[in-house]
């Protein structure tokens, strides 16, 4: 077998052995053309034509395999031998002397067999862009705009936006390495990165959208859902440079917003949409562990809020399912039916002996308890083990019925997409896109809503869809489409929650452009170390700068063994004053010792006897700002504002908040500056000019410098406007 992959697997940041790199030949520099082959393959060569004219063919070379990112060495072999024939499996050849515009065709060859005919045409950079349209007050550097193409077809547009000096660039969505991108590169592709965002700079919420602060005030949003690059003044010390994927027509807009970051914001949120005010009840904490994979276990970890005297008001439940329809308790019995009609929850049974033995009890018991409810969800149609029973016939119905994402076959027929990310692969992927697909998606899972009374839903992995030439149903392919994907998976929940009579209450970690109208977002998943709460905090600031109202993090992280006694309660402090509090933990096969990031498992874990009252008492404090907070939301929401804003938002032209980036306002009257670093016993932080009061001691500051107070473990460093103080004092028990 030899196979020839011209777009590679969609891996945004890898080059597969198996494909074209690169997918657009380029004029002028190496082409390399690559397969991967069965054990036993011992030659292959490709077959290739410029412009009809037959060239020489020319044999491949052994490579070491790729593919998603990862080499490929054969796993545990029984010999070096074996090992090195595994890795093997690639071959790659480079052409060279390519012509703008010519076309090649080429197809791969082996002994007794070959690939098909593949064709695709040489493009190279010329001057000027006759497809870009600026929107606002123009700002491209004149002659700076050139166009990637063929001659025939755009492919790509690049400029430059003119940067003046002491002028900071911020926002382009989630981002977790820094507040001031001025100086550095990234893009805007939606990735599932799993832990060391900060480090990889890859994010699961991008947006080509960017403030200017510190000089007139100014922001723009490159209006596409495509793939886009920025070069922050990393090449050029005074120039943005924007480089972006266009559709044939090489037509792109890029949107200008003048004033100060508050009016640009609200300009963005005016056309990319703004949050919409979600219930009071979403800003008291979050309890989450991947363990909790029974009803006798949630109510174990639920009574132990209670019995610890920790208000807890929103529980996320992340086992619950079959693992295989994701619609279906596990250990529920129902009869199998066609995979487009939903059921009731009449239609199970809940066996006593079961993980769930009556999960509507549990629901009304949680309620009771002033808890909400939420289950997790993945947008996917597990195929692997091959499926059986129900999940059989859901994805036969979703075949028949056309609502899944679609990718083409070597015949030139479109077939079902099968996941290519590592979470479920191969599994098939509904179009939530579609409004039909949607409902008929989530229609499967109304019951829930409707009869078990579940309040919101956790929509994960909404990063699955790879490769540009993936085609949804209404025809539009992936290059344009697979960016919005997570941004209608949350609306599609949104939408079935509405239909229910509830509000729109769902908490995800991908999104895009337009996510900012659709429920909560954390900032996903992450080890437990001190560098990676600071890249959960700067992640919050930047979506917040980008229009995110409802935000949090798996407080002190939720990867590893668990994180020191200091580092989980100064992550709790932080966390009290972000606008969702979550603590929640991965799976660890139920091994021992427990790995929960539950206050009395942290306690246990570490010896220290002060985490279950501290956390204690920032649970009744965060209790006590729920009002508060509610009502920053409501009126952050109608301004299109952010609820935890970065300080250059109120300041834009005191170049000082820049040395400080990880503080915050939450709402109009609390300035937030946790303490990160391992061992401080103090806080350093800058007071913005104006009248402060400590929140936990009461002592007034003038502000307009830099201040440094204690920093106890049961603290952190919090002041209120002096003229909030009255209305707040009671919060903080002073």
């Amino acid at each position: 077998m030899i196979r020839h992959r011209p777009f590679g697997s969609g891996h945004p940041y890898s080059v597969d052995t198996e494909q074209r790199d690169p997918v657009d030949p380029v004029a002028g520099e190496p082409l390399r053309l690559g397969v991967r082959s069965s054990a036993g393959v011992e030659h292959v060569a490709v077959e290739w034509s410029r412009d009809g004219v037959a060239q020489e063919a020319r044999p491949l070379q052994r490579v070491t395999r790729r593919s998603r990112g990862q080499v490929v060495d054969g796993g545990h072999l029984a010999s070096a031998q074996a090992r090195l024939a595994r890795a093997s499996g690639g071959w790659s050849v480079a052409l060279d002397g390519l012509r703008r515009g010519e076309r090649l065709r080429y197809r791969f060859t082996a002994p007794g067999e070959s690939t098909r005919w593949f064709e695709t045409t040489v493009s190279s950079w010329t001057p000027g862009a006759p497809g870009l349209a600026e929107v606002g007050h123009p700002r491209v550097v004149a002659g700076s705009a050139s166009a990637f193409g063929d001659g025939e077809v755009t492919r790509r547009v690049r400029f430059a936006l003119p940067l003046a000096p002491g002028e900071r660039v911020a926002g382009f969505g989630e981002r977790y390495d820094r507040l001031d991108q001025r100086g550095t590169s990234l893009d805007s592709v939606v990735f599932e990165q799993y832990k060391n965002q900060g480090a990889e700079r890859k994010t699961y919420l991008p947006m080509p959208f960017a403030h200017v602060v510190g000089g007139a005030g100014w922001g723009f949003h490159v209006r596409t859902s495509r793939r886009v690059w920025f070069d922050v003044a990393e090449s050029t010390p005074d120039l943005l440079w924007i480089e972006a994927e266009t559709g044939d027509d090489g037509a792109l807009e890029v949107a200008f917003f003048d004033g100060s970051p508050r009016e640009v914001l609200a300009a963005f949120l005016a056309e990319a949409g703004s949050a919409e005010e979600l219930p009071d009840w979403v800003f008291r904490l979050w309890a989450s562990g991947n363990e909790w994979n029974t009803q006798a276990e949630v109510m174990r970890q639920m009574d132990a809020h209670r019995d610890h005297g920790i208000p807890v008001g929103n529980l996320v439940i992340e086992a619950w399912s079959d693992e295989s329809t994701f619609t279906q308790w596990r250990d529920s019995r129902s009869a199998v039916r066609d995979g487009a009609e939903p059921k009731r929850l009449a239609d199970f049974e809940f066996p006593a002996e079961g993980a769930w033995p009556d999960p509507k009890g549990m629901t009304d018991e949680l309620h009771a308890r002033g808890i909400r409810l939420h289950l997790w969800q993945i947008p996917l149609v597990k195929m692997r083990p091959h499926p059986s029973g129900q999940v059989a016939e859901d994805a036969a119905a979703a075949i028949r019925d056309g609502v899944l994402i679609r990718e083409p076959a070597a015949d030139g027929s479109l077939r079902p997409y099968r996941n290519r990310g590592w979470w479920f692969p191969l599994g098939l992927m509904p179009d939530l896109t579609d409004e039909r697909a949607a409902r008929w998606w989530t229609e499967k899972r109304r019951y829930l809503v409707e009869e078990l009374g579940v309040d919101g839903f956790k929509t994960d992995g909404g990063e699955h869809a790879w490769g540009r030439e993936l085609v949804y149903l209404d025809g539009r392919r992936g290059d344009e489409k697979n960016n919005t994907f997570p941004v209608h998976y949350a609306k599609a929940f949104g939408d079935l929650l509405r239909r229910a009579g509830k509000a729109p209450v769902t908490f995800s970690r991908a999104g895009f452009t337009g996510s900012q109208a659709h429920g909560a977002f954390w900032a996903g998943d992450e080890n437990s170390t001190w560098e990676a709460f600071r890249w959960s905090l700067l992640a919050g600031l930047n979506a917040a700068a980008s229009g995110i109202v409802y935000w949090g993090w798996d407080l002190a992280g939720f990867s590893g063994d668990v994180p020191t006694s200091e580092l989980y309660l100064r992550s709790t402090a932080a966390a009290t004053f972000v606008p969702i509090m979550q603590y929640h933990s991965e799976f660890n096969h139920h091994r021992s010792p427990s790995r929960d990031r539950t206050p009395w498992n942290i306690a246990e874990r570490t010896g220290d006897e002060r985490v279950i009252p501290v956390f204690r008492r920032f649970a009744e404090v965060r209790e006590r700002l729920v009002p508060y907070l509610a009502a920053e939301a409501r009126r952050a929401v109608a301004a299109r504002e952010p609820l935890m804003r970065p300080l250059f938002f109120d300041h834009p032209a005191d170049a000082r908040v820049w040395e400080h980036p990880l503080q915050w306002m939450l709402g109009d009257a609390l300035l937030v500056a946790p303490v990160v670093e391992e061992g401080a016993s103090a806080g350093v932080a800058y007071l913005p000019p104006g009248e402060w009061v400590d929140a936990f001691t009461g002592e007034e500051s003038e502000g307009g410098r830099v201040v440094e107070r204690p920093a106890p473990i049961d603290e952190l460093p919090v002041w209120v406007r002096r003229d909030r103080w009255a209305g707040l004092r009671d919060v903080f028990g002073v």
